[in-house]
């Protein structure tokens, strides 16, 4: 176990301290101006609200259509977390799992999604869905999320799922149980750590990507919150009140997700590091 002298705790300190002031401070200065006039953001930008304006939240609600891009992105999200989890799971199980030719090729292939990013091949994938009717549409957005972040999830849970020992899968499989008892019943309880990071990942890049829904969406009806938001960019001015206001709604699910999950996420890295 590292020991540190109480000068270098007080270093380690500062310097965790002033990371979170860099990290958390754009994050404040957001909030405070969402609920600031246009005037007041411009005179006074890092200053508390003279003035605290609640009505920004609902005229950026009812402006931006938020009520239905928190829709349309919880159904994206969700749906993209389970496909993710369910597949991803389901090819470390089998290359961590199981010895047959073309195993390290595969996995290896695998990985050139994490060395490649999607945004390249934005051409093709729009191709590709326009050409079995999926551009504009949900589906089309669950799959191409789903995709992309397979790549990094497999990473995770194959690095977990060879650390169980392959002792448990043998007695299982002379007790009877079948390829599937074991995936479900024994190798996904033991990595649930692993299956809590991937999600929250997976959930917060989907929430939050702007990229994807920008290219591929085009009905208001189905645009994602991240779409909705950008409504107060305008071509010669921008509602900064409003677009803060927008902003802050948009990052809420998120900041809550991680609140009430943290303690897995934390305890899925901290478990992967040790192993």
């Amino acid at each position: 176990m590292i020991k540190f002298s109480k000068l270098n705790r007080l270093i380690v300190y500062i310097v965790l301290s002033i990371y979170a002031f860099i990290i958390a401070g754009p994050f404040f200065v957001m909030v405070m101006n969402s609920f600031k006039s246009m005037r007041d953001i411009f005179l006074r930008p890092f200053s508390l609200p003279s003035k605290f304006m609640y009505e920004n939240y609902l005229q950026a609600w009812r402006q931006a259509g938020i009520g239905k891009g928190y829709i349309n992105s919880t159904i994206i999200a969700v749906s993209s977390v389970v496909a993710v989890v369910f597949l991803a799971s389901m090819f470390a199980y089998m290359i961590s799992k199981y010895d047959f030719k073309g195993r390290r090729f595969l996995f290896v292939y695998s990985m050139l999604g994490l060395a490649l990013p999607a945004r390249l091949a934005v051409i093709p994938i729009f191709l590709l869905l326009r050409s079995i009717n999926l551009t504009n549409s949900l589906l089309g957005l669950i799959i191409v999320y789903s995709s992309v972040n397979i790549p990094f999830s497999a990473f995770i849970l194959k690095n977990f799922m060879d650390s169980v020992p392959n002792e448990l899968c043998e007695a299982a499989r002379i007790d009877g149980a079948s390829v599937g008892n074991i995936y479900y019943k024994i190798i996904l309880p033991l990595i649930k750590p692993a299956l809590s990071i991937v999600a929250i990942v997976t959930f917060v890049n989907v929430w939050n990507d702007f990229f994807f829904p920008l290219i591929l969406i085009n009905d208001k009806s189905k645009a994602t919150i991240t779409l909705a938001v950008s409504i107060f960019f305008g071509e010669y001015s921008t509602q900064w009140h409003l677009l803060f206001s927008g902003l802050t709604l948009s990052i809420a699910p998120t900041v809550i997700l991680f609140l009430i999950f943290s303690r897995y996420f934390i305890a899925g890295m901290t478990q992967g590091a040790i192993k």
